[in-house]
């Protein structure tokens, strides 16, 4: 039974590109947190390593984890299956470990309709402007702008979600964005006060979808 010296689940979600990997993985390295790990079918980038940054399995392997249901959320994404699976992450909460997810607004939305006996704090990334997603998404190690231009359509569509998370963190300059997910984790669980301007969220979100 969950108590008081349980951990927090933190989630970070956000549009491809606006940088929720990068501060998950700034975030790990603040002790008590801890990454929870996603499977996923889709091929790993040059950057990332296998069993660190994901469990890189065959579709054939994840379909089998959701028959047996093991996973928390899982949700396709660019046509690739993501999950988490669900003991891992039980296991870091019962030991007082936060565990920090880097996962999209399918599977936010599936461990919030959980309800589990844990906090969750959830956070909604997003970039300072359009220009500046799209400059980012063309930089990564892409075979051509389609893919950037795919993206950007998406963007479109996944920013809606922003009104179902707790907070909403605009990523202009990344140790500042992490020091505002940082001092609003902080203030959850210590009950302080919080420095977030709601209004000023709203009219950036208008910006973008205009």
């Amino acid at each position: 039974m969950p108590s008081n010296k349980d951990g927090v689940m933190i989630i970070l979600s956000s549009p491809s590109g606006a940088g929720k990997t990068t501060l998950v993985k700034m975030l790990s390295m603040i002790n008590d947190f801890e990454v929870s790990i996603s499977h996923t079918t889709r091929q790993p980038r040059p950057n990332e390593t296998p069993n660190k940054d994901y469990f890189f399995v065959r579709e054939q392997e994840f379909k089998r984890l959701i028959n047996n249901q093991e996973f928390l959320e899982y949700a396709k994404v660019f046509d690739n299956l993501y999950g988490t699976t669900r003991t891992p992450v039980i296991d870091k909460l019962n030991k007082g470990q936060n565990v920090l997810f880097d996962i999209d607004w399918q599977g936010a939305d599936q461990i919030k309709n959980k309800k589990l006996d844990y906090k969750l704090i959830t956070f909604f990334i997003l970039p300072p402007s359009k220009k500046v997603l799209f400059e980012r998404l063309s930089n990564r190690d892409m075979k051509d702008k389609l893919i950037a231009e795919e993206r950007m359509k998406q963007f479109e569509r996944d920013v809606l979600h922003w009104i179902n998370y707790d907070y909403v963190v605009i990523n202009e300059n990344l140790e500042n964005c992490f020091s505002r997910i940082k001092n609003l984790i902080d203030a959850e669980i210590n009950n302080g006060s919080k420095d977030y301007d709601s209004e000023f969220i709203r009219h950036h979100i208008n910006k973008l979808t205009i």
